[in-house]
């Protein structure tokens, strides 16, 4: 039997590191080939990771909770010596060499793991802190950091540095401290650098991180009427609340946005949904407002193309797209996401319909891809699910609009000469000024709704 050792992988669209959500496996567990062992939380999506080997769980390495870089091992197999990772999916993406270091390591349906003559264990990444010569035959994987600082200091004082070799480098070392407790300290706002470990060899313990707090407090004013931290909640800035602050950031401050307002009697299109259901072709998909807000703005993207478009800095252009990536912003338990409708302006009402439908299962499941969390080129943000009438929605990074669609009321309406109660609804487009001017905005907006207000227009359209 040999042990290998399955390191995260490199998931795609830029990530570099993940959150361990869950352990689908325990030490001792056989598993088999592709076999799910794990999900992992990026800053896009919740991600399933099979298994690359067949054979038995010998360790897990990192508790649920905790982050992980891509390349840093997840748990350790025991295989048979002959055992090899899984073949590369087709479009598995390529890993970068390390250091100059033309090794590199297998793939895997995920990622990447062992190569088959490693002797079962990838290299692992040199715990910061360690003073080790250039050339020094010193292994980044030894199995505890305990080993790795016994191994670096041993080696680096007896290996022969000739004159020409650089100089050792040394790294500032990092807290020493089990992932439970690193977790803990994350919670309550603790550096690690700031607390001294009473553990074997300056290990941190969560003794440690208490009596640091406990210190903390206690050396609070007096006067103050209770301790700040015992009325407080802090939540780590992790996963897709980080994505979208950073996003969100880089919106509001990278392009000049304006917003304009119109508020509509939609009437015939609420009961033209009510007609569509009773239809066979839409019995399945059972299609909402929604669905036709986005068939209206599709169609009225063909008359302004302007608004579905991108401002490249690097090459000084505005890049106007002939396809309509849709993307429909969706409140989940993980936060808010924006999943992708490709080509939707090529789909019929009841392409849309399932295609919004499937989106938001998959979303509020947290089973979108990262990849279908990208690319988008217009935005739809249906605020009126929450009762809400209207609200400035901020762009999504790259693209030149963003719609909003509020809450459908039942209120006095001027009517044929008169008043009646009629479904009054209240849209909101947000722009890259810098794309899009205000003529073509609001012009934008207003056959958007024309079409709401008067489904049949939509033939005067085409």
């Amino acid at each position: 039997m040999a042990v290998r050792e399955f390191a995260l992988p490199d998931l795609g669209e830029g990530l570099t590191e993940s959150e361990l959500v869950t352990w689908k496996v325990a030490v001792g567990d056989t598993v088999h080939l592709n076999q799910i062992i794990a999900e992992v939380e990026t800053a896009k999506a919740l991600v399933e990771l099979p298994a690359p080997y067949d054979g038995t769980v010998s360790r897990l390495f990192v508790e649920p909770g905790v982050t992980v870089a891509v390349g840093e091992p997840l748990v350790a197999f025991e295989v048979d010596a002959g055992e090899r990772a899984m073949d590369p999916a087709p479009d598995a993406p390529s890993v970068p060499e390390r250091h100059g270091d033309a090794e590199k390591r297998e793939p895997t349906l995920v990622g990447y793991g062992a190569r088959a003559d490693a002797g079962g264990r990838p290299a692992r990444r040199a715990r910061p802190g360690l003073a080790v010569a250039a050339g020094s035959p010193v292994r980044a994987d030894v199995a505890s950091a305990g080993a790795a600082l016994a191994g670096a200091v041993s080696v680096a004082a007896s290996a022969p540095v000739s004159s020409s070799s650089p100089s050792p480098v040394a790294l500032a070392e990092r807290p020493r401290a089990t992932p439970p407790v690193r977790k803990y300290a994350r919670e309550h706002g603790i550096d690690l650098a700031s607390v001294v470990g009473s553990g074997d060899r300056g290990l941190i313990t969560r003794s440690d991180v208490q009596s640091y707090v406990e210190r903390e407090e206690s050396a609070a004013p007096q006067d103050a009427p209770a301790s700040a931290g015992s009325r407080e909640t802090r939540i780590p800035i992790r996963g897709v609340r980080k994505a979208t602050a950073e996003a969100m950031v880089r919106s509001a401050f990278g392009a000049p946005q304006a917003t304009v307002f119109l508020t509509i009697d939609v009437t015939p299109t609420t009961e033209l949904v009510g007609r569509l259901r009773a239809r066979p072709e839409f019995a399945e998909v059972r299609p909402g407002l929604l669905a036709v807000v986005a068939k209206a703005l599709l169609i009225a993207v063909r008359r302004t193309p302007e608004v579905n478009a991108r401002w490249d800095d690097a090459a000084n252009e505005i890049v106007q797209t002939e396809y309509v990536h849709l993307g429909i912003a969706a409140a989940t338990p993980r936060g808010l996401m924006v999943p992708v409708i490709r080509d939707a302006d090529a789909m019929s009402l009841v392409g849309i319909a399932a295609a919004i439908r499937s989106l938001a299962e998959t979303a509020r499941a947290g089973r979108t891809a990262p990849a279908d969390l990208s690319g988008g080129t217009i935005t739809i943000t249906n605020v009126g699910v929450f009762g809400v009438d209207a609200g400035t929605p901020i762009l999504t990074p790259g693209e030149a609009a963003i719609l909003a669609v509020g809450a459908v009321r039942r209120q006095p309406w001027e009517h044929e000469g008169g008043i009646a109660l009629r479904d009054v609804l209240t849209l909101a487009l947000s722009f890259d000024h810098r794309i899009v001017d205000g003529e073509q905005a609001s012009r934008f907006l207003a056959d958007i709704g024309r079409i709401l207000a008067d489904p049949a227009s939509t033939l005067a359209m085409l």
